[in-house]
């Protein structure tokens, strides 16, 4: 995701989780909102594939019939919770070869959780119950549906003696009007690692995991600070993770307080400000506080790691943007981290950012890893997989576990 006021009232749920949508008049008299662009997506041939090739396609049935059955908000709460988190269970135990494989679909594909999810949220997004069901409550219950969905609310570390706490977040696929076979493979990382335990010089480390949605307004409402904030305090390294350059891992040195405007997931741009609680006393700039010398020179895969220093700012008293390969100069405004302007860049920002208001700076390493872009094998324009697209994204999620293994260390 290179460059191409937190406040979750009825405003803060309708933007997280895209309630703002064309209505129809629903059976009790309440508007019921049309599906998503994102949503939208899922009536396409690619989808419906991954989702038949994974055994995923059952998910968002399963979830109609539940709510079919609730009778009041209340229960279709519970309904939407208790899916949402079983989705998220299956998807890990998939991902690392637990239960069956519900397909031919390789295991480590993100995808099937990404299109299960869109397809449960548009059954909620265009439920029609029997009984009222007011706009707030709607917004609620796609709000549950995201964040169990995506192990937000299933991050749980033993209270072992001696375990370090690893968190790693990672994002959904992207970009998908440009190609809709595309898998993200931070998403694919998030889920092979999750609730794993990765051994280092210093004792185990256990890895937990949570994945993010590529839209503006779920950033705007809080959904970054709102899922790490409980565990920063206690975590020994948290690591940003999404999709960057071609064939190299990247060390993101700096982040910008800057949107470019590029598009997100329903097709909207956002070009200002990174808007954040407290704007009074907000950094144009935040570092990372990983040991990037230390990854950048260890060997921990088949792709070059790089330290990545540049940024873009308008220098103080300046007006245009410039290129600054050695990082920002005091007083300078950002307009590009080193991860660009999009949403990678922002969720590094603001884990970053919630680090050092946290008081966390000097105590914990923390950073976005930027990923190479997963590439289908040469020639594959067409099929949803190949044996070329699935080794690179095993080698990508192998390469980032030994990051970690190295950041952990250096602790």
């Amino acid at each position: 995701m290179t460059s191409i006021r937190v406040r979750l009232g009825v405003l803060g749920l309708a933007l997280l989780t895209g309630l703002a949508t064309p209505t129809t008049a629903g059976a009790a008299g309440a508007a019921v909102p049309s599906p998503t662009v994102e949503e939208q997506r899922l009536d396409k041939d690619v989808p419906r594939e991954i989702l038949r090739r994974s055994g995923f396609d059952t998910a968002a049935p399963r979830l109609a019939a539940a709510l079919d059955s609730a009778g009041s908000y209340a229960q279709a709460h519970r309904t939407v919770a208790r899916e949402g988190s079983r989705l998220w269970r299956l998807a890990v135990d998939r991902a690392q070869g637990r239960g069956p494989a519900g397909g031919d679909l390789s295991r480590d594909d993100d995808r099937p959780l990404y299109w299960a999810r869109l397809a449960m949220t548009r059954e909620v997004r265009t439920w029609d119950p029997g009984f009222g069901l007011t706009d707030d409550q709607r917004a609620a219950l796609l709000d549950e549906l995201e964040r169990t969905s995506r192990g937000q609310t299933a991050i749980r570390y033993p209270r072992a003696q001696g375990l370090k706490r690893i968190l790693l977040t990672g994002f959904d696929p992207f970009t998908l009007d440009r190609d809709i076979r595309i898998s993200n493979p931070s998403g694919a990382t998030a889920l092979a690692l999750d609730g794993t335990v990765i051994e280092t010089a210093d004792g185990p480390a256990r890895i937990e995991t949570a994945v993010f949605p590529v839209r503006w307004g779920d950033f705007t409402a809080g959904t970054v600070e709102r899922t790490l904030r409980p565990y920063l305090p206690q975590a020994d390294l948290v690591t940003t993770v999404s999709q960057g350059r071609v064939g190299r891992f990247d060390i993101e040195r700096t982040n910008g307080a800057w949107r470019g405007g590029f598009g997100d997931n329903d097709n909207i741009g956002r070009t200002e400000t990174v808007p954040v609680t407290d704007p009074a006393s907000q950094p144009q700039w935040t570092t990372t506080t990983l040991p990037y010398r230390e990854i950048a020179a260890a060997d921990t895969g088949r792709f070059p790691v790089y330290d990545n220093t540049s940024v873009t700012e308008i220098p103080a008293g300046g007006t245009q943007p410039v290129v600054r390969p050695d990082g920002p100069t005091p007083g300078s405004t950002a307009r590009a981290g080193g991860g660009g302007d999009y949403l990678s860049n922002e969720i590094a920002y603001r884990a970053t950012l919630l680090r050092d208001r946290l008081g966390l700076h000097d105590r914990l390493p923390g950073g976005h890893v930027h990923t190479p872009v997963l590439q289908f094998g040469a020639g594959n324009t067409t099929q949803v997989t190949d044996p070329e697209f699935v080794r690179n994204r095993l080698d990508i999620i192998a390469q980032v576990r030994a990051i970690l293994k190295v950041a952990a260390e250096q602790r």
